[in-house]
């Protein structure tokens, strides 16, 4: 079953960061034999540093073992919905600093894979408890 990699791991090699993208690529050959895919927001959110252009960010995944064209289904919107709910109830009550709602949508749709690979774990432990998650190290 595969992993769900988040835009901060793919923006530290599309950037070559000194500090983090080699432990990103060491994390990714270590479970490319499983299966690497992004969330469709993730697509989005990557977008501008390809200038818009799919084919570009296609190859840029494509060359990384990435697929980048599962579906979000009915389950995801159900999860994301659910997430986010409780994610508003605490940042009103100042339970919570404030999340960008991709991150709930992508957190919702790795839920249904082995897990997400990010730098944010403890982002995403918050809203999601049950997911699986690994960081580089």
């Amino acid at each position: 079953m595969p992993w769900v990699v988040d835009t901060c791991l793919l923006l530290d090699i599309g950037l070559d960061d000194p500090h983090f993208a080699g432990k990103t690529e060491f994390l990714l050959k270590d479970k490319i034999a499983d299966g690497l895919l992004i969330c469709p927001v993730t697509f989005i959110e990557l977008a501008p540093g390809f200038g818009g252009q799919t084919k570009a960010l296609e190859e840029f995944l494509f060359n990384l073992g990435i697929g980048c064209r599962e579906d979000w289904t009915w389950d995801d919107t159900k999860s994301a919905t659910g997430a986010w709910s409780l994610h508003v109830r605490k940042r009103r009550a100042k339970q919570a600093p404030k999340r960008p709602v991709a991150d709930i949508m992508i957190g919702a749709f790795a839920s249904r894979f082995q897990g997400l690979l990010t730098r944010n774990a403890e982002d995403f432990n918050k809203v999601f408890p049950n997911l699986t998650i690994v960081e580089p190290r």
